[in-house]
């Protein structure tokens, strides 16, 4: 069958999907007459084209190939097989192709005054004389020279763009490629194509797979199965886990590559033989079926059990997190074990302590239950504490109290959190100043931690809070940096979520037993009074959280219909609270979802939000970035961590402005502007309706969370428990109450695969 062609300029994207290329848009075609009329569509022969095709934005000229087929809902489309972005070749082509957005220092003003200058010209003279442009109005030195490097990384980038465009690879991801490796892209792409997967953020294996295939890399290839065995273990430690048993790694592997076991087998070996894995035989005392080490405290243990065994698990570690977990054992075991400490000295003796304490109960005129006292006196007399407990036991309390003890014999305290919004929040419930741990650690992109065994910490007590949320690889840098005769303090809430990162380190560390540990378990009177505090200890005790339609701050919405739950969601965000409560739909409300998909997960609802609470405007600027729609006033938040920036993973801001023509977005976040250019878009993701997950270590003021048993796969009682906690004044639940049973009673959490606790009792 014969193919067609057409070119023109990119009236507007109808529909983009980021995942998979898919695109709707309405192409103006660059000559009249030159389609038969009845293939255009409207008065102003607009052309309907579909197809898998790069990310674009209007004004763009395209050359596409393909054929004309009719739909039987949206009539007469092209159905794009191949494109090319290529240059118009008439001045008003000419004029929105440079209007488009494509090159960084001009907007629309900017092209028509150029192409006004210089006509069917203008192209030719960026591309040999772009000193010329300082005769057109607005543009000087720094201007033209801005434009003639953005028209020279449009031009080199060209060929790789070609050859990626092949492989369903977008325009973004291209200029990301380019920016990364320079001239030598194109080398890179075809000759290591899987280097892609480490060093370009939104290059994931299954692209860089396809583009190996295609150049012709055999399947079993030992660098194409290294590739796989490596994106095996990244995609298990995105899940939580620091090592895979090789028993399942080798299965899993083989799935995905399609290659046999054997194979597999052979190149794990190679990659040890290179240190770009550990492994090592793990031995634990087994009973029934459990499966792995971490549940148990080897041949220690005081109970043994007659029936038990020894079992061997052979396990394959990515290097980093060998290391990470050996670290994390070794510096716990020289804190414990050092006999010297900055803190003990100051007290005397217990006597002396106790004393001290009850002197400091008197003056803050607060009486503290057994149970704190004695995490006080734990911190203080042990190298290496955990103080856990639920909301409303008191842990602030105890924490403010302990800091006021240190004050009065003059230590040095050092407060840190693994994120922002927990640090923030710290600082305001101790009256004291507080850090991200990366900031602690004086961290510098490109550089590293500045503070290590070297450099330590310079502090009598480190006290670290939101624990729970520590991934190993932090860990072991921040343990790095604790001197062997200060304390550490580690304080969370251990039935909430794991970290997002690999580990369990709060999790191992308890079940070691090595460290000491107190748990809060007393509610107190003043919290007793909130539904949300006595759900979220019933939630975790396995029990119905009560719903009482007189509650003060907990309410359930009864909604069976899912068609409908979106529409009833953003009525109680945008009206009902606010009304009622009255609470800022953008600053005081936040939704909160178990998934991320389907009528009730974050994507939608994200949508939903965004169109009733800042919809498109004619004067307020937004534009199309990775498939989403930024506008300014929208409520966004950071997905990694931006050193750079100081900007980190779970941040929320709001975008206060959008330059189109200089290609760059501003935020602000907690009061700091903060400049995005649109290449680093992909870091943002829309924050109306956020994760249970992203959520941890921060609060607010009213969360809002749908719970239906479509999420099923998602609902446990730690994920339900965790959301409600992060509620300072109201809880909304939408859903059904059968949902909310599920959650209750699934207390099954997907275990991790970690050794930490293992190698702290494992005394080799």
């Amino acid at each position: 069958m014969s193919k067609d062609q057409i070119s023109g300029s990119v009236e507007r994207i109808t529909y983009y999907n980021e995942e998979n290329g898919y695109t709707v848009l309405r192409l103006n075609p660059d000559a009249k007459g030159m389609l038969p009329f009845k293939y255009a569509s409207g008065r102003d022969a607009l052309i309907t084209v579909v197809g898998t095709l790069p990310e674009l934005n209007p004004g763009e000229w395209l050359k596409l190939t393909g054929q004309w087929a009719t739909h039987a809902k949206h009539g007469r489309q092209f159905q794009a097989e191949l494109c090319e972005q290529s240059q118009p070749a008439t001045v008003e082509g000419i004029k929105r192709y440079l209007g488009s957005g494509l090159v960084r220092g001009v907007g629309k003003v900017m092209a028509e005054r150029i192409v006004d200058r210089f006509g069917l010209e203008t192209l030719d003279v960026i591309d040999n004389e772009p000193e010329r442009l300082q005769t057109v109005l607005g543009i000087g030195r720094k201007r033209a020279a801005l434009i003639e490097k953005a028209w020279d990384e449009q031009r080199a980038i060209k060929d790789v763009m070609l050859f990626l465009q092949s492989h369903n690879v977008s325009t973004n991801l291209a200029v990301k490629i380019y920016k990364q490796y320079g001239d030598e892209a194109l080398a890179v792409v075809q000759n290591t194509p899987y280097k892609l997967v480490q060093d370009v953020r939104g290059i994931g294996f299954k692209t860089a797979d396809k583009i190996a295939r295609d150049i012709g890399l055999a399947h079993d290839d030992p660098a194409r199965i290294e590739a796989g065995i490596a994106y095996t273990l990244n995609r298990m430690a995105q899940d939580g886990h620091v090592y895979v048993p090789q028993e399942l790694l080798e299965p899993e592997a083989s799935e995905i590559l399609g290659v046999q076991e054997e194979q597999i087998t052979y190149v794990i070996d190679r990659l040890e033989d290179d240190n770009l894995i550990k492994r090592e035989t793990l031995q634990y005392e087994a009973v029934s079926q459990q499966p792995s080490a971490i549940s148990y405290q080897q041949e220690h243990s005081e109970i043994r059990n007659p029936t038990s065994e020894i079992k061997e698990e052979r396990a394959v570690y990515l290097t980093p997190f060998y290391y990470s977990e050996v670290g994390v054992t070794n510096r716990i075991r020289r804190l414990v074990d050092q006999p010297t400490s900055r803190i003990k000295s100051g007290f005397g003796s217990d006597r002396v302590l106790t004393q001290l304490l009850a002197e400091v109960e008197r003056k803050s005129g607060m009486a503290l239950a057994p149970q704190q006292r004695q995490g006080i006196i734990a911190a203080v007399s042990n190298k290496v504490a955990i103080l856990t407990g639920g909301p409303g036991t008191g842990k602030t309390t105890t924490l403010r109290t302990l800091l006021d003890l240190l004050d009065r014999t003059g230590r040095q305290v050092a407060l840190a959190s693994p994120t922002g919004r927990a640090a923030k929040r710290l600082a305001e419930a101790t009256d004291r100043p507080a850090k991200t741990i990366h900031r602690l650690l004086e961290f510098q992109p490109g550089v590293g931690f500045g503070r290590n065994e070297e450099n330590p910490i310079q502090a009598d007590m480190i006290i670290i809070d939101e624990a729970s949320m520590l991934d190993l690889v932090l860990a072991n840098n921040l343990l790095k940096a604790v001197p062997l005769n200060s304390h550490l303090l580690l304080v969370g809430d251990i039935d909430q979520l794991p970290s997002v990162g690999a580990g369990d380190v709060l999790g191992d560390l308890i079940d070691s037993g090595v460290p000491a540990v107190v748990r809060l378990e007393t509610i107190f009177r003043q919290s007793a009074d909130s539904l949300i505090i006595q759900n979220a200890h019933r939630i975790n005790h396995g029990q119905t959280p009560i719903t009482d339609p007189n509650a003060r701050d907990f309410f359930l919405f009864v909604k069976n219909d899912l068609d409908t739950l979106p529409d009833l969601l953003v009525e109680v965000v945008q009206q009902r609270v606010p009304h009622k409560f009255g609470l800022d739909p953008f600053d005081d409300i936040q939704v909160l979802a178990p998934m991320y998909h389907g009528q009730a997960g974050v994507l939608n609802l994200n949508t939903r939000l965004q169109l009733a609470l800042n919809p498109p405007g004619r004067r307020k600027m937004e534009r199309r970035l990775g498939g989403r729609v930024f506008r300014v006033g929208d409520k966004v938040m950071q997905t990694v961590n931006n050193y750079d920036k100081h900007v980190y993973n779970g941040d929320i801001g709001r975008i206060t402005a959008i330059d189109p023509v200089m290609q760059t977005m501003t935020l602000n976040v907690d009061g700091a502007p903060i400049a995005y250019d649109f290449l680093e878009a992909d870091e943002l993701v829309h924050a109306y309706a956020i994760s249970v997950h992203k959520a941890q270590g921060a609060e607010y003021p009213c969360i809002v969370m749908p719970v239906v048993t479509q999420h099923y796969m998602m609902l446990q009682r730690n994920l339900l428990y965790t959301a409600i906690t992060r509620a300072r004044k109201l809880v909304i639940l939408i859903g059904t109450r059968k949902a909310i049973a599920i959650a209750v009673r699934n207390n099954k959490t997907t275990e991790r695969h970690t050794a930490l606790d293992w190698r702290l009792t494992h005394k080799t």
